[in-house]
């Protein structure tokens, strides 16, 4: 077996094995097939929600694998969604100048990471102050954004916009010999992000499963130990925090461009705690189930939203409390775990 199908199906993740490989074949195949049996409005919906998927990946490899809870993925998510939005409105769709965006936004986003970063683990930073600080950084960026009206706020033809937000930038274009392809809300876009996501999703899991990987596995379990036997764990940390926050990154940039939209509101408190929600009643300490979790919640919260955006919150508080108090390593490992046992007793009565 080649040396990355072993780490694909190493033990730091869940689903191993011909029948879980068999289930997840079957996902993508009826992932693939679903825009034939859909309209368009809900095929524009699910790459939304693939949108936000990325962004919870990365919070899993930050605070799941290497133990560091951080409150700023969306912080990486509307900085990589603005430099995307200058980037394409100054200098339009031709010549794949969108996937240049692209490429800088999510650049953009892992050196803001490195810098934050270098200054929070080589500082010795961590716990709740981890938190503390990074959520403050988010904070603080969406304040000074949202005081960025008027004409006077803006880099070249692009307006940040204020609380307005910023609009106008094209979608992603794809260079093609008989004339560029815009990949609007719909069905061309739903498989980009497919295809993504799933290719995001096969490298973690690579990743996690690598030596870097146990690394990172050991200092969330104890970073004195891991320390002591050799690791430089605040490089490892630093590492895990910036491709962790690319990937808000990467996030903040397809949300942008399916909606041709971004504004401060994506980087208040309340979407601060959404990934956190997310990535916790999933499974924070599995790539599996934190995608799992991820869509799940997604579509619980857009459907209480019919209802109020306040309440969407306060039903979301109270599912996270629940699963904190009853199932904290989350809902995904909880119900493989029930599963087991049940399977185990019933094999032990017969």
């Amino acid at each position: 077996m080649p040396h990355w199908m072993r780490l694909v199906n190493g033990p730091q993740t869940l689903g191993r094995g011909p029948l879980f490989w068999v289930g997840f074949a079957l996902a993508i195949g009826a992932a693939a097939v679903y825009p034939a049996f859909a309209d368009g409005w809900s095929v524009g919906n699910t790459a939304y929600f693939f949108c936000w998927v990325f962004m919870a990946l990365g919070l899993s490899l930050i605070w799941g694998y290497t133990g560091a809870l951080s409150f700023g993925q969306t912080a990486f998510f509307g900085l990589a969604g603005y430099t995307y939005g200058v980037v394409t409105i100054n200098f339009g769709a031709a010549y794949g100048m969108t996937l240049v965006g692209l490429v800088l936004g999510v650049g953009i986003s892992c050196l803001g990471a490195a810098i934050l970063g270098y200054v929070l683990f080589y500082g010795r930073i961590s716990g709740v102050f981890l938190g503390i600080v990074t959520l403050s950084t988010t904070l603080v960026f969406a304040t000074f954004m949202a005081q960025t009206a008027g004409s006077k706020w803006a880099i070249g033809d692009a307006r940040l916009g204020g609380d307005n937000g910023m609009t106008g930038m094209p979608p992603l274009t794809i260079p093609w010999a008989g004339g560029d392809i815009a990949l609007y809300s719909g069905v061309p876009l739903y498989y980009l992000f497919l295809a993504m996501l799933v290719l995001c999703y096969l490298g973690l899991r690579v990743l996690v499963n690598s030596r870097f990987g146990n690394v990172l596995v050991a200092i969330r379990e104890n970073p004195h130990r891991a320390e002591m036997l050799g690791y430089d764990i605040r490089r490892y940390q630093l590492i895990a925090f910036v491709i962790g926050s690319g990937l808000a990154g990467l996030s903040g940039v397809l949300y942008t461009a399916w909606g041709q939209y971004i504004s401060p509101s994506n980087m208040n408190l309340a979407a601060a705690a959404l990934p956190i929600i997310w990535v916790a009643v999933g499974g924070r300490k599995d790539l599996t189930a934190t995608l799992v979790g991820t869509l799940v919640v997604l579509g619980i919260f857009q459907n209480l939203t019919i209802f109020g955006s306040y309440y969407a919150f306060v039903i979301m508080g109270v599912l996270l409390v629940i699963i904190v108090v009853f199932l904290p390593e989350g809902l995904i490992p909880g119900l493989v775990k029930l599963f087991g046992r049940l399977r185990k007793r019933k094999e032990g009565m017969s």
